[in-house]
């Protein structure tokens, strides 16, 4: 079995969040790409804990998890918390996870991994450096094509999400 063809592109990169100014992947997250369970993959991690710095490796408080994660884990029910804190682990501490868990499952979906993580920085490479091309552009030639450079960094910047009223209207509404 290749590694391109263990798991789709897209699913890898959904589970690729930014915390803490870093792109990471949670232990849940990880654990079910692996084919784990959460707790054997933290026990794993925490038999080498030394190949794990913080760089690497790190915990969420209850605050991040509060604020970033409350949409993913969805609505708990009256008394259900988290038991333990997420880790989250950093393009490098991924990459150590392969050293830590020997199956050669483990190993293919590291390898998807690893391109996509490669995949995401060429990406936001090529974003830069068309932006700095324009503006390098913009700034060479005269003010008649100023409409359009205009028009390509609108191009270039995320839509703006519209707000919609939801439900149905009324015929007096409509």
């Amino acid at each position: 079995m290749k590694g391109r063809d263990l798991l789709p592109q897209e699913i890898v990169e959904s589970k690729i969040l930014l915390l803490r100014g870093k792109k990471v992947m949670l232990d849940k997250d990880l654990a079910m790409l692996y084919g784990v369970t959460t707790g054997n993959l933290n026990k794993a991690v925490t038999r080498n804990i030394e190949r794990f710095p913080d760089d690497f490796m790190f915990q969420l408080s209850k605050e991040e998890c509060a604020q970033s994660l409350r949409f993913q884990f969805g609505i708990l029910k009256r008394g259900q918390h988290l038991k333990y804190l997420p880790y989250a682990f950093t393009e490098n501490g991924v990459a150590m996870l392969s050293s830590v868990l020997n199956s050669k499952r483990a190993v293919q979906v590291n390898i998807q991994i690893m391109r996509t993580f490669t995949k995401l920085r060429e990406m936001l490479a090529t974003h830069k450096d068309l932006a700095r091309k324009i503006e390098e552009m913009e700034k060479k030639y005269d003010h008649q094509f100023k409409v359009v450079f205009e028009a390509i960094k609108q191009l270039l910047e995320p839509p703006a999400k519209s707000k919609r009223k939801v439900g149905f209207l009324r015929e007096k509404e409509k």
